[in-house]
This record gives structure tokens, sequence and C-alpha cells, in this order.
């Protein structure tokens, strides 16, 4: 059901992210290693990424599957970024909304990826569309669970949310109205990640000379990786990671919330990678 990544830190190629890396999100999109929900992730992809002095992203989509886009690979090879957002998709339900179905979603300075799936979409959801300006409902990129979740996030940041308390606050929505929903969210602002661990895999590794990648999934097997527990809120810079029980996240207008919306708490106690599965097969191009 998805795989996705998000680094901040020195200036990088995408394909040091993305392509090179073992088990990157590149071979995650045939062969994950610790992906609960699907099995092959080939209905599209997409990478957004910061450019010096430009606070809007940039973002290359494609409704096919990223090991058979060349053009991609060439891409991936020459430009450099200080941050990035990537995600391999595994749709829920067909559509024919191609690559506007296809993180990362964007609007302004963010950058959104949801890693997961709305049960009962998309009744269980319709309750929630009037408090959503209705300028913003006819403004979706796509007509599917992850685009309407970005619209809430989207919503609560346009009010004045930080991040953090923007996805909070999106997933115990959610999760009131769609119980059984996985609901892994990644955000950021080019200089900043937050993140939700809700359902599925989510893991962090602070990068040796500075430097934050979140993901759904190591993508080698450097044992400095540590897994997000399920039900945390995740915080991270380029130096920093912070985790927060998703009960204890406090609103970004009650009195305990943190300032610039960092988690008041330090990292959790983490586990150690587990032991990595066979390698798969190569996909047939």
């Amino acid at each position: 059901m998805c795989r996705h990544l998000a680094y901040t830190g020195p200036a990088e190629p995408l394909g040091r992210l993305l392509v090179e890396p073992p088990h990157g999100l590149y071979r995650q999109s045939w062969a994950p290693r610790r992906q609960r929900h699907g099995t092959v992730n080939a209905d599209g992809f997409g990478v957004g990424w910061y450019a010096e002095g430009d606070p809007v992203p940039a973002r290359y989509r494609r409704a096919g599957p990223i090991w058979a886009d060349q053009s991609f690979a060439d891409l991936a090879r020459v430009v450099r970024t200080t941050a990035l957002l990537g995600a391999v998709r595994d749709a829920t339900l067909s559509g024919a909304d191609a690559e506007a179905a296809a993180a990362p979603f964007a609007a302004g300075p963010w950058l959104f990826s949801h890693n997961g799936a709305v049960a009962g979409w998309p009744g269980a959801l319709a309750p929630l569309a009037p408090g959503l300006p209705p300028g913003e409902l006819l403004a979706l990129e796509a007509r599917n669970d992850s685009a309407f979740v970005w619209a809430l996030v989207l919503n609560r940041l346009r009010g004045g949310r930080e991040e953090p308390s923007a996805l909070a606050e999106t997933v115990a929505e959610v999760a009131a109205a769609a119980p059984a929903s996985r609901l892994n969210l990644l955000l950021t602002n080019g200089v900043t990640l937050a993140a939700t661990a809700w359902g599925d895999t989510l893991w962090y590794l602070s990068r040796p000379g500075g430097g934050t990648v979140v993901a759904s999934e190591p993508y080698d097997d450097d044992p400095r990786w540590r897994e997000v527990p399920d039900r945390t809120l995740l915080w991270a810079d380029r130096t920093d990671v912070l985790l927060t029980p998703l009960k204890d996240a406090a609103p970004a207008d009650s009195p305990e919330a943190p300032a610039h919306g960092r988690p008041a708490t330090t990292p959790a106690p983490a586990s150690a990678p587990a032991p990595a599965p066979a390698p798969a097969k190569e996909p047939r191009t």
C-alpha cells in the first residue's frame, strides 16, 4: 500500500537517496521488505524537491512504475537538493486520475504523501466534507482518499496550524470517522519533516554529518535505522528527531503546544532493524 521517503540535510542527488541504495524507494516499487498491505507499487510514482533559493518545490510525477521511466533515472542522477519527498504507489481502487493521483501532493512550500488507505472510502469521510471550503473540494487534484486527506491537512495549515499539529489532528479526525484506516502521513516544508505512524511501518535515519531520512522502510541495512512505534507523531530537522505518542500530541492552539510545532518530547527508544528477507526478482521492463 505505497512506500514513501523524505529527506532534509546537505545537498544530495535525488538518485543517491531514491535509486542507488540497495533497498531504496526505486526497488521498493517491486520488492518492498516490510510492506504489510500489497506487494507491488507500480500504479504511479512521484518526487518533489527544493531548488536553492526557491521555497516552492518542483515535482515529477508519472502514472506508471518508476522502473519503466528512463527519464527519471537521468533526472535523478543530476538534480541535487537539500530536501525531497518521494513516493511509489499501489492504488487502493482503480481510477482515471493518472499521475494526478500520485504523491507528492503540493501547495505553497509543502509536499505531502499518504501511505495507507481510508476504510470505507468515500462514504466514510462524507461527513467531513462540509468542514472544507467548497473551493478546496473543487480543487482536489484527484478523486481518491489520499487527495482528500491532503485537503484536510492543507486546510489546517492554511488556518495557522503547525505541520505536526495539522497531521495529528487530521489523523484523529479521519480515524474517528473511519476507524480501520491506515494513516501514515508524511509532510515537509523543505526544512523540517513531520510524519505519522498509524497502521503501517515508519523508520528514520539520522545520517552522519547531518541530514535526516524518514521512510516507510530502511533503504539499506545500516544499523542506525530506528523504527517509529505505531500511533506516533514524528517531527525532524537535519539534526533532531522527536517522537510523540499521537494520543499525547497537543493541538496547535492549546497551552501545551510547543513552539514551531515541535512535539514536546525526546526520541522514544527504538528497536533494531529486523533481518532482511531474501531479495526478490527484478521486474521486467
